[in-house]
């Protein structure tokens, strides 16, 4: 029987392929990054305050949270799974640390490292719901865990947020910059490099690249697929804890509503980004582009005063484009 170390290739699940690639296999690979320049290029022109430095840490700053709960997703979507609860658990992960922090006066160390254990235990949860419970598809366990930790939040809070943070130590992550730039960002390209390292280098990554490629091969293969479900799950659930000091600096509160459709918007960036919800291939590099895109459109937007109506409908049509891309992709390749 072979080793995890010796799992059967999976670089072209990756999308490195050296010839033969076919269009849908070179939109998806190019198209994201091509997309995010020419928006870049469109806005320059129709707006002299995009290409400011305020409005480029102004999007750093909008787009730490989602890329943060988007490396999260990516690491499930790679399993051909997919995690409903991000945007809940952040939310009670942010109503906990406020819970210890202000009303229990907690210190605030301990308080954030309970925030992200937090986060991480309802990601293992997560997990265990699908592997020690058999549901049928992680959108079960995960929609449960999003209800659950939702009202969870609610309870903890009574439905009103909890303010003001004494120890600046709780909101540095999110409310300071560095030379300018904001830390969240630097946080975040941190946790990108962190995670590419992870999934290209490690024994880890091509397990998870393998399990989401085909499970039962990556059985016969030696590798414990359901404790490599659980990580992928654990890792999302931290992230959300990540999230929740990065959301406590920006609004200086716990709000038990916080991440209300959060989770579409990590789903769309991994998917612009090239991933494919058939599991199997993504890179933390595409997801980081996509969430770029989505932020970058958003600010577009909201720069040219596109009502919102419209912007919700312009980012369905993305996401359904991108989707039917990882099809076209998939057909190609079987």
């Amino acid at each position: 029987m072979a080793t995890p170390s010796t799992v059967p290739e999976t670089e072209p699940r990756q999308g490195v392929r050296a010839q033969g690639r076919s269009p849908g296999e070179l939109l998806a690979r190019y198209g994201a990054p091509l997309g995010l320049i020419l928006l870049c290029i469109f806005l320059t022109w129709r707006s002299e305050f995009f290409l400011t430095p305020e409005n480029i840490a102004n999007i750093g700053r909008q787009s730490a949270i989602i890329a943060i709960l988007s490396l999260g997703q990516l690491a499930v979507i790679l399993t051909a799974g997919i995690d409903l609860s991000v945007g809940a658990l952040m939310a009670l992960c942010v109503t906990a640390l406020a819970t210890l922090a202000i009303k229990l006066g907690v210190n605030a160390y301990v308080a954030i490292l309970a925030c992200l254990v937090l986060g991480l235990l309802l990601g293992v949860t997560n997990g265990l719901l699908l592997t020690k419970l058999h549901l049928p598809h992680p959108f079960i366990s995960t929609l449960g865990m999003m209800n659950v930790a939702r009202g969870l939040a609610l309870i903890l809070t009574g439905g009103f947020p909890i303010s003001n943070f004494p120890d600046p130590a709780v909101t540095y992550i999110g409310s300071q910059e560095i030379a300018g730039v904001p830390v969240a960002f630097i946080l975040v390209v941190a946790l990108y490099l962190l995670g590419h390292f992870v999934l290209t280098q490690t024994t880890v990554g091509r397990q998870i690249y393998a399990v989401g490629g085909n499970p039962e091969a990556a059985r016969l293969s030696g590798i414990n697929v359901s404790r490599t479900l659980i990580l992928v799950y654990a890792v999302s659930g931290l992230m959300a804890g990540v999230g929740a000091l990065v959301l406590a600096g920006r609004v200086n509160s716990g709000p038990p509503n916080a991440g209300l459709g959060i989770e579409l918007d990590t789903i769309s960036a991994v998917i612009i980004g090239g991933a494919s919800f058939f599991g199997g291939r993504g890179t933390a590099g595409g997801t980081m582009i996509g969430v770029l895109f989505i932020a970058v459109l958003r600010n577009g937007f909201n720069l040219l005063n596109v009502p919102g109506e419209y912007q919700t409908l312009l980012i369905g049509i993305i996401i359904v484009v991108a989707v039917y891309v990882d099809v076209l992709r998939r057909r190609s390749s079987s």
